[in-house]
């Protein structure tokens, strides 16, 4: 990542703290473009490096915002409905939603809590799983597990890490392109099952 947006990025986080944290996991997690994976891991390296911030409470505003960011997604996406998702596959891209669909679909409620760990689908899943109409009280239980657990996990990482943080980032990038390319080969998979029923049947 450029070394400009870092600079902004911890400026925000120095000036505003738990809000910048709360406020870019609250919209990623909506569905927008925002970093709040580096957000996280930025504010974790702070708070091991200048003591500014502290873990415990990273954590529960993390989790906290990106369950809520999750929710506000799924609302969005239950009541745009059909009309939403069409456009939706031309803004995101078709075949980024199609592997979601695809993965809600075969795993149902369970992608929820393994989607924040991918970059992509960690913004669309929210949405999705309300355009698609996941039952709500499913979408909770396994939205508040997945937040807990990747806010956790991202923010250990952060302060583990601790000066390390160009490793980190490196990392991260490797772990998220990892656990995409076995998403990817997971809807491959899924596909090619489903053709080769329809192709008997």
């Amino acid at each position: 990542m450029n070394h400009h947006i870092l600079d902004l990025l911890r400026a925000a986080l120095v000036h505003y703290g738990y809000w910048a944290v709360a406020a870019a996991l609250l919209l990623e997690n909506a569905g927008l473009p925002v970093p709040g994976e580096t957000i996280l891991l930025m504010a974790s390296f702070l708070a091991y490096a200048e003591r500014d911030l502290h873990l415990g409470w990273i954590i529960l505003v993390g989790t906290v915002a990106a369950t809520l960011g999750d929710n506000l997604g799924f609302a969005i996406g239950h009541y745009g409905g059909p009309p939403l998702l069409k456009r939706y596959r031309g803004f995101r891209g078709g075949a980024a939603v199609a592997r979601g669909e695809k993965l809600f679909s075969r795993y149902g409620a369970t992608t929820i809590l393994f989607a924040r760990f991918v970059f992509g689908m960690r913004i669309i899943a929210g949405p999705l799983a309300g355009m698609l109409r996941m039952p709500w009280k499913k979408f909770v239980v396994f939205n508040l597990l997945g937040a807990a657990l990747w806010v956790t996990v991202i923010s250990c990482l952060g302060y583990t890490f601790g000066s390390r943080w160009n490793l980190l980032v490196h990392f991260m990038k490797r772990f998220d392109l990892s656990v995409g390319a076995a998403f990817a080969i997971i809807a491959v998979v899924l596909w090619w099952r489903s053709r080769k029923v329809r192709a008997s049947s």
